[in-house]
């Protein structure tokens, strides 16, 4: 039997190294499907270590509270945009104050990130974040600061503190304790600027170099008075009381929205699932690349396997005439079908590593090398070579020997 696996091995490499350019052409499609899912799960993998990280250095009494239910990771990856992005947020005010009363947590933070135009000496770039939340977030993610303070409940309203960055856009200047500048309209005084952070991946999904950080209350008033929460920080008063206090969160934040579980407490690695836009942008292109071009890359294997066969019509007649019977041929094919299936999935391997690392360049992370996603692009190999091998290897096995030797090529 080994030899007869070593003898179809053989055969199958024969077969591909006579028509390469034919084989080439094959693997492409599988190649192309691999490269997307690799590239994907790299680059996500790498941001989800970067927050993991991130969580770790916090002291692991992190939670995070977000509105919607968190769907599976096959729903994430084939989802290009959450559809709560275009909803109303589920958490309140009232679900803050409720947190503030529960046993071994020790603070809570609002998340309330606000459209609007930021003036100064110059305009801040379309992409800097207006963040309305409490004073206790500096604690809760360890936001340091590099001159003045962070916001305060006993300071004036209309004061707020902005990213690094973000002082040097606006006002040309890392330092900009006293000036003031335009959100909306209004004016506020910066009391404090952010120490450089050089993390925009992060669980908050707020680039904090290049935002500006008001009060709460401040937050509201120039929305109108419309509260939209976009997620709530929870922080234990240790690790071990984490899980303890997780239980009352959830009961309390849904008896607060009347039974429905429309929110979702998140702890350890469920924080680090990449949330951001451009996450389910890529996801969403990549994996419609790859769908597309696996199923182009499977029926190329087939048709190519089907010309096979019928190409080695005589040589299954003569095979079988000399004793091989039908699964010995059809093992033939399917280990050549199975060769172009792998071979193409360790080119599209490396490929996608390649994308991901050029990608890599231009953001501010390195893309994740696992075993997991080797594992998972040769299981997706194998499974195409097997599956789209399958009927070609089967017709093969099926051929009559007097009619096959019969056959003149």
């Amino acid at each position: 039997m080994r030899f007869l696996m070593l003898n179809h091995i053989q055969n199958a490499y024969q077969s591909l190294r006579k028509n390469r350019s034919r084989s080439a052409l094959t693997m492409l499609g599988v190649t192309i499907g691999i490269a997307s899912i690799t590239a994907i799960l790299a680059l996500s993998g790498g941001a989800s270590i970067i927050i993991n990280n991130q969580i770790n250095s916090l002291g692991g009494n992190l939670a995070v509270i977000r509105p919607g239910v968190t769907k599976n990771a096959i729903s994430n990856i084939t989802q290009a945009k959450p559809s709560n992005d275009y909803a109303t947020s589920t958490l309140t005010e009232l679900d803050v104050q409720t947190l503030n009363t529960i046993n071994h947590v020790k603070f809570v933070s609002p998340i309330m990130v606000i459209s609007g135009t930021i003036k100064a000496d110059s305009e801040a770039p379309k992409d800097s974040a207006i963040v309305a939340t409490t004073p206790q977030l500096s604690e809760i993610s360890n936001l340091k600061i590099r001159e003045g303070q962070f916001i305060d409940d006993s300071i004036n309203q209309d004061t707020v503190v902005v990213g690094k960055q973000l002082s040097i856009n606006i006002f040309g200047s890392e330092s900009s304790i006293g000036r003031t500048l335009t959100i909306r309209g209004q004016p506020f005084i910066v009391v404090g600027v952010l120490a450089s952070i050089n993390k925009p991946i992060n669980y908050n999904s707020v680039d904090f170099d290049n935002s500006v950080i008001m009060n709460f209350d401040s937050g509201k008033k120039i929305n109108s008075d419309v509260t939209q929460i976009q997620q709530i920080d929870i922080k234990a008063d240790s690790v071990a009381n984490l899980k303890a206090v997780i239980k009352p969160v959830n009961k309390a934040l849904q008896l607060n929205h009347k039974g429905e579980k429309d929110f979702s407490v998140l702890t350890g690695e469920q924080i680090s699932q990449p949330t951001s836009q451009f996450f389910y942008m890529i996801t969403g292109i990549t994996t419609a690349i790859a769908a597309i071009s696996l199923v182009v890359g499977g029926i190329g294997i087939m048709n190519i396997m089907l010309v096979t066969v019928a190409e080695r019509t005589r040589e299954i007649g003569i095979r079988k005439a000399l004793g091989a019977n039908s699964t010995d041929i059809a093992w033939q094919f399917l280990i050549e079908s199975l060769a172009i299936g792998v071979i193409g999935g360790i080119v599209g391997y490396f490929l996608g590593y390649a994308v991901a690392i050029m990608i890599g360049k231009y953001l501010s992370y390195s893309p994740s090398l696992s075993w997991q996603i080797t594992f998972i692009a040769l299981l997706i190999s194998i499974v195409m070579g097997m599956l789209f091998g399958l009927y070609p290897a089967i017709r093969a096995a099926r051929k009559d020997p007097i009619e096959s030797l019969n056959r003149h090529n």
